[in-house]
């Protein structure tokens, strides 16, 4: 089982200096095209070679445009990918469609579960790039993030794990990934109850410095315009520096409940 942590992922590197355009992503089934200018002497063109992970490209590139089939190379989707395009001095080739090498969300879960101790496990397949898993619990209404977790993005099964904090009574949870479209790719829900997590209760209704909770508890605070002042996780949260107006409180499995502050 392979252990995950939280970490950043590099979706695509594209940099250009001293003579040479480097691309850095994930194969993802479709070809490269770049416009390939004249060299600044005016005497053939300026791209004179290109490797796909140190591999020289067979293609045909003295033309105005050509395309790099990835095809030649044996990758697998989902493979990493380096390609490096040299070129002469004082010209610069133009890749027309970098985000073929963006990865993109194709994952299936095959099982997810929580068990009594709030251990969220889901194992998927068919990834085809290091996205990241979004955790996402449903409160007051709407899905909100409660962690992200690194994906593997390669062929084969991964399991992943994320310790989930529950509010009273029944939780529902799922995870989704984001990629270049900014559609988003979702699991379906899973539902959980920790018996051992009582209501939450809190006070004063018109506080002056500080809001106690009953316990530790996930909250939201929004101003009469519906802007958000405060959230966080915590059983007390100070208030002395917010105006003297009506809030809205969302904490627990509770939305829409109002205090004064003094």
């Amino acid at each position: 089982m392979r252990l995950l942590h939280f970490a950043a992922f590099a979706a695509l590197s594209f940099s250009a200096s001293a003579g040479v355009v480097v691309l850095q992503g994930n194969y993802q089934g479709k070809n490269l095209f770049i416009q390939n200018p004249f060299s600044e002497a005016g005497v053939g063109f300026c791209v004179f070679e290109v490797t796909v992970n140190d591999q020289i490209a067979t293609d045909e590139i003295n033309s105005s445009a050509f395309e790099v089939d990835m095809n030649n190379f044996g990758l697998k989707v989902g493979d990493a990918v380096m390609v490096k395009i040299r070129h002469k001095d004082g010209c610069t080739p133009v890749v027309l469609n970098p985000e073929v090498l963006r990865p993109k969300s194709t994952f299936d879960i095959v099982h997810q579960s929580i068990n009594s101790e709030g251990k969220y496990t889901w194992i998927a397949t068919n990834e085809t790039g290091e996205l990241p898993y979004i955790v996402e619990q449903k409160r007051w209404n709407k899905w909100v993030k409660v962690g992200e977790v690194a994906g593997v993005g390669a062929p084969g099964e991964h399991t992943y794990h994320f310790q989930v904090s529950a509010h009273s009574g029944e939780n529902t949870f799922r995870v989704k990934q984001v990629d270049m479209s900014r559609r988003a790719r979702y699991s379906e829900t899973v539902k959980f109850t920790d018996n051992k997590v009582a209501v939450v209760t809190w006070g004063p209704a018109k506080p002056k410095d500080e809001i106690t909770f009953s316990q530790k508890t996930m909250f939201e605070i929004y101003d009469q315009y519906g802007n958000i002042v405060k959230r966080g996780m915590a059983d007390r949260v100070d208030v002395s520096t917010l105006k003297k107006d009506m809030y809205y409180l969302n904490y627990d499995n509770k939305t829409g409940e109002t205090f004064i502050k003094r």
